[in-house]
Parts: C-alpha cells; structure tokens; sequence
C-alpha cells in the first residue's frame, strides 16, 4: 500500500509518443490501483464531495463499493444520477467540483474521484453491465432536441421515470459536443461516447439523427403532434470571431470546425480522405480547454503550435492537466499576447498573424485583471493556418422559429435555473442553449433539473 496521504498515481502514455498519435493520454486505473485509491477514502457521513457534484452522484457509496471490489454496484449507484460516468471520469473538472470538496485534500492529496469513476464505467462496458431499465412506462411522451450531455441527461431521467423519450439529432452522429468537440485522444468516440450513447438508449430512448429542429421541423410542430413537452439542449455551436483583419483568409478556422472535421470525419486517421487543412505552422488563439483540444489536435496532425492568449498562465481558463499535458507535448504558449491582425498573401492564403503584448491592468466584471496593450510593442509571427478558439454563443435558429420563446441578448435561451421552464408552456432548456458555453457536467446538471421540471409540469396536468 501506498501513502493514504497521497493519490495512486495513474498511468499515462509517454508525451512523445502521444504527440504523434491519437490514442488516450491517460491510461487509467488498473484493479489493483482502483481498490487502492478507494481504500485512501473516509467515507464521509457528510459527504462534502456530493455538494460539488452539478449531477449529485452517491460517490461515498461508488467509492466504498470499489473498496469492496463489487464494481457493479458501485456502476448502477452511478447510473442512478450519472448516464455518462466513463464521460465525466474523463472530462470533469474534478479538481474543481467533487475533488475540491474532498476532506482528504485538506492536509494530502484528495481522492482520484474522476478516476475511479472513470475504472467502474469501464468496467461495467467491458463486462456488458448496463443501467437498469424502468420496468414500467407511463404513457407520456417528451421531445429532446439536441444528445450532447444535457439532451442525454434529461432523456435518461425521464426514460427512468417512464417516460417514452424521443431525442433530435441535427448531426449524422449522437453525442454532441462529446462526439464533435473533445479529441479523439482525450476521449475515444467508438469505445467511449458511442458505448454511453447505447446506455441511453437501451433505457428505451429513441435517437432520431439528421433532423434539424428549426429546419426539418419545429418545436411548436412537436408539440402539435402530441409531445407532452419539449426539452431544448442544442448546445452552442456558433463560433466568436474577434474582427480584425485578415480573419476570413483562407487557413483561419474556428475551433469548432477544426475539430468538427477531426472528429466527425476521422482526420486523425489514415485510411480516412478528410478534408482537413495540415498546416506546418498553426497560431491558435485563446486559453480555454478547447484552445487546448484544437493546439493538441493540430500538433498531431503534424504542425508546430503556438498558443497566443492575451492573459497570463494564472488566468488561463483550461484545466491546469490540460495545460500540463500541452506544454508536455511541445506546445509553445505566448501569453500576454493578443492578435492585431492576420497578414495573407496575393491568394488570401494566411502567412503570419501581426501581434502586441499585452500588461495586466484593474480587473474586469469577469473578476480576471484586464489585458492592456502595450504600445509600440507590436511584432508578427509567420504560420500558414490560425485557429480562433474565443468562445462559442447558441445557434439562433431554435429561438428564432419558435413562437413565444425568449432570448437574452446573447441569443441565449432563457430558462428557469429551478425546473429549465422558458418563457413556452411546456417548453423547457438547459445546457450550453442557456449559459452559453460552459462545462459538460454543467450541461448534465442542466438536463437533470429539466427533466425534474417537465415530469412535475406532466403531473400538474393530470
């Protein structure tokens, strides 16, 4: 046994080996490291850990069932809370939620909560087990537009309730974000994402894909065809763009194209034709996980990268094992920098990007010191490809066909952080359609709160 003061450390491919291909980072936890990690736990009474989960899940009871070496268990007192746990084992911000909570991390190290999570739901895939379906159905019926993690999330609830669930898909592939947005090497999309997606739907959830609710049909035609309500998780997969020159050059992409086309059309492996750009020298700007995603996503396709972000390491907004793993992998970050503009030539094809430093200055209403630049202290860089990661808003197209539904300024649904009920009647919404871009988790406890609320609204009714 090791230091129950210290976390079992987890086994991780080689960052120069990993930088050239696309297979997981993290290796994960073995048995024998498993029951270990879960031996390091106090099973708290008052599990302080639970508090800082956005989707609640029992995890002093997962945790002392891995103790026990009965991994089932510990699975289905998961999926009671949790439809995607080998997601959130892999995607979580821990650190910051359950992990930060853990009491064992006032005086060592806390618990590998995420990991260990992560163990059981592979576990559970590898040995078949899947979540118990509800034994009865209720008759209702709800429309779920959107299986990324708040869709998957409120379909599962309500499935478990009873509910006869049917989710929209706009894209040929469930999954969301999960299956479009994160890499292949941060969670695999065959084993992992496409495994959870079954889970839900072995629930008794159906997944109709390549409709596009606002197009191919409406909410309001969903609810006239006899949905009892409607829950809207289509995410926020419209990119920001910062307006300088030179940004609709041939060679500037958003994050979310990029890694669309690596994802959805398997750039990332040989036997695929995709038409994705390999640059050699590839700028990405920004300092969010996704920043991250894209710079990593570009490295293995064979490009030098550059992070260009206008704040320092301090303020950077990616989880710190991100940022770890990039700078790992070769990634150089010059921070305090931000674009001026982006320089092309006779072809408008992009052959560098001109740039100024930047100071931090009085911090703004994000609470985050302001960047201020620096005059007179412009310089370029050469590339031949720019990725803009600055964030993403919802895709006006749902709001904008449905009658009665409000917005906020920023094209976000708004929605009751109570029960997910929008300003419909029998409409609900939640996830990155309401906040904006944020976390999966959040999306899952978004989906969560939705399917509380449309099941409350269906019993109201009678």
């Amino acid at each position: 046994m090791g230091d129950a003061m210290k976390k079992v450390p987890v086994r991780e491919q080689d960052p120069k080996v990993r930088a050239a291909n696309f297979d997981e980072v993290c290796l994960g936890y073995n048995e024998e490291e498993a029951v270990e990690e879960a031996s390091r736990c106090l099973n708290c009474k008052n599990a302080r850990c639970i508090q800082g989960c956005p989707v609640n899940i029992r995890i002093n009871d997962f945790i002392a069932k891995v103790k026990e070496r009965d991994y089932e268990a510990a699975y289905q007192i998961i999926s009671l809370d949790s439809a995607l746990p080998a997601v959130c084992g892999r995607v979580c911000p821990q650190e910051t939620q359950c992990e930060g909570k853990c009491i064992r991390g006032v005086k060592g190290e806390a618990i590998s909560i995420g990991k260990l999570e992560r163990f059981v739901a592979d576990w559970a895939r590898e040995n078949g087990i899947r979540p118990k379906a509800p034994e009865t159905k209720n008759g209702h019926k709800v429309a779920v537009v959107g299986s990324g993690p708040a869709g998957l999330t409120c379909a599962g609830d309500l499935a478990r309730m009873g509910y006869d669930v049917t989710i929209f898909e706009a894209l040929h592939k469930a999954g969301g974000v999960l299956s479009y947005g994160i890499p292949e090497f941060r969670l695999p999309k065959d084993e992992v994402v496409a495994k959870e997606v079954e889970n839900v739907k072995s629930m008794g959830v159906t997944i109709n894909t390549d409709v596009i609710i606002g197009r191919t049909e409406s909410v309001d035609e969903l609810l006239a065809e006899g949905y009892e309500a409607v829950f809207i998780g289509s995410g926020a997969g419209l990119p920001m763009f910062m307006g300088i020159p030179g940004e609709n050059a041939n060679g500037v992409f958003s994050a979310n194209e990029y890694l669309t086309r690596n994802n959805l059309m398997k750039a990332f492996r040989d036997d695929y034709d995709t038409p994705i750009y390999r640059a050699k020298k590839v700028v990405v700007v920004g300092g969010g996980n996704v920043a991250m995603d894209a710079a990593r996503t570009a490295l293995r396709l064979g490009a030098d990268v550059h992070l260009v972000y206008r704040r320092s390491e301090a303020e950077l907004p990616a989880r710190a094992e991100e940022v770890h793993h990039a700078k790992e992998e070769g990634i150089k970050f010059d921070l305090l920098t931000n674009p001026v503009e982006i320089l092309t030539d006779e072809n408008d094809m992009v052959t560098g990007i001109r740039c100024i430093r930047m100071e931090l200055g009085e911090p703004d209403a994000s609470g985050r010191r302001r960047p201020v630049p620096v005059e007179g202290s412009e310089f370029e860089m050469s590339c031949d490809a720019v990725i803009m990661s600055l964030g993403t808003s919802p895709n006006p197209l749902i709001s904008s066909t449905t009658v009665g539904l409000d917005v906020n300024r920023r094209k976000c649904i708004i929605a009751s952080e109570e029960d997910g009920a929008t300003s419909r009647e029998g409409v609900y919404a939640g996830g990155d359609a309401v906040t904006g871009a944020a976390t999966v988790i959040l999306a899952m406890g978004a989906g969560k709160v939705g399917a509380k609320g449309i099941d409350a609204f269906i019993r109201s009714k009678g």
